[in-house]
């Protein structure tokens, strides 16, 4: 029955609206996903044509996240004036002319810049995205709501992968010529037209955030779209929670995320290295490069191509396992077994390449067992990564800031991970030329101290609203320091 209620909380009803409009929302991620890893299956195409070396390859790939940063920072400020939705709105376009200009780049420089575009609108996604979703979402599902955007974001990059992939065998290779004369691998760009439009269309089937109404002084409106998520009887509270939380908002409108560590609130170094270590085990390599990866190592370029796309199943598959798990079994958890994971898969991965030989004509080999166990590792760290710290880390984020700070506080650790994001995805191709084994014995060091971190500074938050959220951290810091996070 579609009014039974949950144990006194939200009817069925307005769960399946909330969800509704969570998976709306998490569009965004998808385009995040799909736009960042589109380049997967055209880097060593995009190489050859341009000329280009190791370092301005890695740079061309990485640009884009540079311009995510930009758009991270952005965000938050532009979504309290403008609203959540003509933000999106405004992030799809950006997705929609990149695609577009990607697709044609005639150069180098030119294919940076429509990527840096792109990333402008990627960022700017990852921000209201996940905010909005906190917004609308009751307290009991908001963990498994707010996970749908890593969800969508590793749906995203299965459709990139997927597309990439038909594109380059319908063309017999990424650098073949398919449709009306292009080559393939500007069509895998072109592509990420479908879902920018369609997120784009979206931005005007929304409902604002009701938060955002108050803000504005529209509490009919807010009103109206609470009634359907909230029961009656809890109506009044809502609103008059909201309207407390911004009065708070608007009397420390000048809250600095200054402190006395390093600068910055301890609370705000949290949230940055929770960002940094996400994107510093190297997850990104495998979306970005692994079709190059696997070629270097033996494979042709179609069964690159291939294990890739089972890749970006994978984790689709395990990300879903973490959203059913996450307000059951708690954040805290499910990070330290992920580090766990990833640092025993890319332990065996350094190994595996360690045993790499080159012959005579420089083709590198994996012998014997070392290229299926390089393969089986990979895909471990996949879904260590895609079960733990790929959806868990967008969920902490969303819960740990005060509310006086969360926009800017948000905007800051979003931009700190496309910048480690950046940092690891130019070096890649530079560093794998030097030695693949020292570089993933590196990400094997991360993944260690990722799970050391957890354990000696995130408490668990599972369960508990915003504000409980909050506090719980502010006293984990206090505990460990002595003064207030």
């Amino acid at each position: 029955m579609s009014e039974s209620r949950t144990e006194g909380g939200p009817t069925r009803a307005m769960q399946a609206k909330a969800i509704g409009l969570a998976i709306a929302a998490a569009v965004g991620g998808f385009l995040f996903g799909f736009d960042s890893s589109v380049i997967n299956g055209a880097v060593d195409a995009i190489s050859h044509d341009f000329e280009l070396n190791d370092v301005i390859t890695g740079f061309v790939v990485a640009i884009a996240l540079l311009g995510c940063a930009l758009g991270a920072w952005l965000a938050g400020s532009i979504a309290d004036r403008w609203g959540r939705l003509r933000v999106m709105f405004l992030g799809g376009i950006m997705f929609l002319v990149s695609s577009i200009g990607s697709g044609f780049a005639f150069a180098a420089w030119d294919l940076a810049l429509w990527r840096v575009i792109g990333g402008i609108g990627i960022g700017i996604a990852s921000v209201v995205a996940p905010a909005y979703i906190a917004e609308i979402a009751p307290k009991r599902i908001r963990g498994s709501l707010a996970s749908l955007q890593q969800l969508a974001i590793t749906l995203g990059i299965f459709a990139a992968l997927l597309s990439d992939a038909l594109f380059a065998w319908g063309a017999g290779g990424a650098n073949e010529p398919f449709w009306f004369g292009l080559d393939a691998w500007r069509w895998m760009f072109i592509a990420c037209v479908v879902p920018a439009a369609v997120y784009t269309v979206l931005a005007f089937t929304l409902p604002e955030s009701p938060r955002f109404l108050l803000t504005k002084g529209r509490e009919d409106e807010a009103r109206d779209i609470f009634a359907q998520l909230v029961p009656a009887s809890e109506l009044d509270r809502s609103i008059a929670d909201i309207e407390q939380q911004i009065a708070e908002d608007q009397a420390g409108k000048q809250a600095s995320l200054r402190g006395p560590k390093l600068g910055l609130k301890g609370i705000v170094w949290i949230g940055i290295i929770l960002s940094v270590f996400q994107q510093f085990v190297g997850i990104n390599v495998i979306f970005y490069y692994s079709t190059t990866l696997w070629s270097a190592v033996g494979f042709d370029e179609s069964d690159s191509f291939g294990i890739s796309v089972f890749t970006s199943v994978t984790n689709v598959a395990v990300t879903v396992v973490a959203i059913l798990l996450v307000d059951r079994v708690g954040r805290r958890p499910i990070l330290i077994a992920g580090s766990a994971g990833m640092f025993v898969s890319l332990g065996v991965m350094a190994i595996a390449f360690a045993f790499a030989s080159t012959d005579a004509d420089g083709n590198v080999t994996l012998p014997g067992a070392w290229g299926p166990i390089a393969l089986i590792a990979a895909n471990l760290f996949v879904v260590a990564f895609g079960a733990s710290w790929g959806p868990i880390v967008w969920v902490l984020l969303g819960e740990i800031f005060p509310s006086r700070i969360r926009g800017k506080a948000l905007g800051v650790a979003a931009s700190a991970q496309w910048i480690a994001n950046f940092l690891i995805t130019v070096s890649f191709p530079a560093l794998s030329g030097w030695s693949l084994p020292l570089t993933y014995g590196m990400y094997t060091v991360f993944a260690l101290l990722s799970g050391i971190f957890v354990i000696a500074k995130i408490p668990e938050t599972r369960g508990m609203a915003l504000e409980e959220a909050e506090v719980t951290f502010a006293r984990k810091g206090s505990a460990k320091t002595g003064t207030s996070a």
